[in-house]
């Protein structure tokens, strides 16, 4: 296995009823494997949606990421953006002690208006990069100790 898309482990579950639809690629052509959300989201004017976790996990090479980007149907059409600007999703979060390597996700409404995203609407996209080192890399850590935000933690 190289890289792809698994479900979490039940027990990390957030919406353990629901179907989860696996991300798939739009077109042949396509960068991003697109990442539905299980839920309906409504996101206040100005606000935001608060973390949706998706039951979903992402394996890949050691020197590699997943990148997760919103959709610019999301973006231009529906004035969403990422609240953290670009998600980072490290090799070693995947099947981390904390939540298993579920990918979550917020939403922040730039708009004036209410939005509201229906549950199984594709809404950010990830897409799988190499990255470099410098050649006297010295990692803080050499293990992952937990999920979101836990990377330099003690």
């Amino acid at each position: 296995m190289v890289r792809g898309f698994e479900l979490v482990d039940d027990k990390f579950r957030k919406h353990p009823d629901l179907e989860i639809i696996l991300p798939v690629r739009g077109t042949s052509k396509s960068a991003g494997y697109d990442i539905v959300t299980p839920v309906d989201i409504v996101i206040p004017p100005r606000g935001n949606s608060g973390v949706i976790f998706t039951d979903i996990k992402s394996y890949m090479l050691e020197d590699e990421v997943l990148t997760t980007h919103v959709r610019s149907s999301i973006g231009m059409k529906r004035g969403l953006v990422l609240a953290n600007t670009t998600g980072i999703i490290d090799s070693d979060y995947y099947s981390n002690p904390d939540n298993d390597g579920n990918i979550g996700f917020m939403l922040r409404n730039l708009t004036d208006e209410e939005v509201v995203i229906k549950a199984g609407e594709r809404v950010i996209q990830g897409i799988f990069i190499k990255y470099l080192i410098v050649d006297d890399d010295r990692p803080a850590s050499e293990t992952r100790l937990g999920g979101v935000g836990s990377t330099g933690r003690k």
